[in-house]
């Protein structure tokens, strides 16, 4: 089978708004496998069961998806500076609406762009609601490396974007891995008040980790964390915030995502004051429908401590 160059697909990926996509061949992940196994044996997923399931489908696109010859990475900036009108903290990617339905939009357009280029094909989109290890595709295809903060990075784009891929039954001109330039920093490390990343990096345990314990933990948060949640009550981004190559990172132009004022302007007591009623019509179209009314009241009051 002929092998397709990637340049269309990457100039209609730019048009579409997406800012870097990267190909790789479609493979089992080996090391990655044994890495998420070892993760998952220390119960650094917490209450996050569902990543023990799937574990196949995670580390072999055949699986995943049969006839998969080739994954597309694609990176969305979600960017912003942060908004200082509140005395709470919500992390930049849920500023505007939930991203999902978002970016599922523009990979159906790319997916039908490729269709009407080359016939008939078979593709799928995954956008962070699917056993797949995007980060880790990302770093194949050579549009990021994993940080020590366990993040997809960028050197002239930083870290503010969501990864999207799509599995392809088409042999695609593949890109090759970027260096990792993390080098001997350690500012996230340093700067996690949680200590959720490891002393040496590239280890996270997500039990720790304050976009954790505001998102995904259902049961009440541990007193161990009292005074050092720093305000957070969605999500986190003190990692990303100290992360050098941030600096290079540039504002969304994604109309979709700019900035919820309604949500943002909102203090602890307009956040305790909502109801269960007014909470749901306020988050209908955000990610910070997440954690629920309730999980949502929690994290204020947590910080009130």
């Amino acid at each position: 089978m002929q092998q397709i160059d990637s340049i269309l697909i990457k100039e209609k990926a730019k048009e579409l708004g997406f800012l870097l996509t990267g190909i790789s061949k479609a493979k089992k992940l080996e090391d990655q496998a044994r890495k998420l196994e070892q993760w998952l044996n220390k119960g650094f997923q917490a209450e996050m069961t569902y990543l023990e399931k799937y574990f196949d489908q995670r580390i072999d696109p055949e699986i995943m998806m049969p006839g998969t010859k080739s994954i597309i990475t694609l990176s969305h900036n979600y960017f912003q500076e942060k908004d200082c009108t509140s005395d709470v903290n919500i992390a930049r990617y849920a500023y505007g609406k939930d991203y999902h339905e978002v970016l599922k939009n523009k990979a159906a357009q790319l997916i039908a762009f490729i269709s009407e280029k080359y016939g008939n094909i078979q593709a799928k989109a995954f956008v962070d609601s699917a056993p797949v290890m995007e980060r880790e595709w990302a770093q194949n295809s050579g549009i990021a490396w994993l940080g020590k903060n366990t993040l997809a990075i960028h050197p002239k784009e930083g870290s503010y974007f969501f990864l999207v891929c799509i599995f392809i039954d088409l042999e695609i001109q593949v890109d090759d891995p970027i260096s990792n330039f993390c080098g001997t920093c350690r500012k996230c490390i340093d700067a996690c008040p949680t200590a959720a990343i490891h002393r040496e990096g590239y280890l996270l345990d997500a039990s720790k980790c304050i976009s954790y314990l505001t998102i995904e933990l259902k049961n009440e948060i541990p007193s161990e964390f009292t005074n050092q949640m720093k305000d957070w009550i969605f999500g986190c981004d003190i990692c990303q915030e100290v992360c050098p190559w941030n600096r290079f990172a540039k504002r969304t132009e994604e109309a979709e995502f700019m900035q919820n004022e309604d949500i943002l302007k909102l203090n602890k007591s307009d956040w305790l004051a909502l109801t269960e009623e007014s909470f749901k019509t306020l988050t209908k179209n955000s990610p910070i429908k997440r954690p629920k009314w309730k999980g949502l009241i929690r994290n204020v009051k947590f910080n009130l401590q």
